[in-house]
């Protein structure tokens, strides 16, 4: 892409719509919108560069988007938001519109993170030039994997947050199989996301027989680390295993002994929380692949523009956005 000076960055959510601009080489303030409050991309956009105190024009954007993106259309699972390059185009006059999946986006920032930008959740030493292993609970679940190819940087996103459940205890069982019962199918998503948290307090009280009151995920997290509900903190619990269990599934299937880093708009909120939980034996319980998960480095994203740092990359590279599987966040 040719920089003509001033480029729009977004990423869009299925909660939140944050964007700034990028003009010669430096990313401007993030701000952010409540998708919920906007009819639709071009809204939001419109929101944010009318907002501007800038006079210089915007012609190109890149954005970040929760969901599958093809053809240059995306349809955003979880919003019911349809973001179309032609339609953005049109709207704001943009010379030049690309889109790419949020977590294919976020992937590109992982070596240009430093120390400071992450929250160590134990492991050994990254193994440079292994594949890097990005995963999220946010609205949904999103996955990707930076790998090394030929000295470059190659991203494969994937829609593993769709893939069945994995289960480890009892417990775990009777939760399934209480979800199974109102899903069908239940995915990692069901539980291991912001959605997923609210339906495992409420399986919990189901399953014992208690009348709680009715929390969205932030609730439920409060309560959880202020101690003032139990079934709150059973599902918080409950919450860090089982993402646990799904990160070392996922750290074998790509091999990942270049790191996992978790990312999202849940679990860098409480980061001590997770260190304290049995996020990280479940990690390592893999079997005989015991030793070589417990040697994995996971680390949680703190750094909150980190998209916007991918999308930086993006760009200088020059990299046109990856396939997706079709059914999509």
């Amino acid at each position: 892409m040719t920089d003509p000076g001033s480029i729009l960055l977004g990423d869009i959510g299925g909660t939140n719509a944050r964007f700034a601009v990028l003009n010669r080489g430096t990313i401007g303030p993030v701000e952010q919108i409540r998708v919920a409050g906007c009819s639709g991309a071009t809204e939001a956009i419109r929101r944010f560069l009318g907002a501007r105190a800038e006079s210089k024009p915007v012609k190109q954007a890149v954005l970040a988007l929760a969901g599958t993106v093809e053809n240059n259309r995306c349809e955003m699972t979880n919003s019911g938001w349809i973001v179309d390059v032609p339609m953005l185009q049109g709207a704001f006059d943009f010379g030049e519109v690309r889109l790419f999946n949020d977590f294919e986006a976020l992937a590109w920032s992982l070596p240009r993170l430093e120390a400071a930008d992450l929250f160590p959740l134990g492991g050994g030493s990254p193994l440079s030039g292994a594949p890097m292993l990005l995963i999220g609970p946010g609205t949904g679940f999103g996955t990707s994997c930076l790998l090394t190819r030929n000295g470059r940087p190659v991203v494969v996103a994937s829609e593993a947050g769709h893939s069945t459940l994995p289960v480890t205890s009892r417990r775990e069982d009777e939760i399934i199989e209480m979800l199974r019962g109102r899903y069908g199918h239940v995915s990692i998503e069901r539980a291991v996301s912001g959605p997923g948290l609210v339906n495992l307090y409420e399986a919990l009280a189901a399953i014992d027989g208690a009348a709680v009151p009715k929390r969205d995920g932030a609730s439920i997290t409060q309560a959880a680390l202020d101690d003032s509900c139990n079934f709150s903190r059973s599902a918080l619990d409950m919450f860090c295993a089982m993402l646990g269990t799904v990160a070392g599934n996922l750290a074998l299937t790509f091999c990942a002994r270049g790191g996992v880093y978790i990312a999202g708009g849940i679990v860098p909120r409480f980061p001590e929380y997770v260190a304290r939980s049995g996020f990280r034996a479940c990690f390592d319980a893999g079997g005989r692949y015991h030793d070589y998960l417990r040697d994995i480095p996971v680390k949680i994203i703190r750094r909150p523009d980190a998209t916007f740092l991918g999308l930086k990359a993006l760009i200088a590279d020059g990299s046109t956005p990856s396939p997706l599987p079709k059914n999509s966040r």
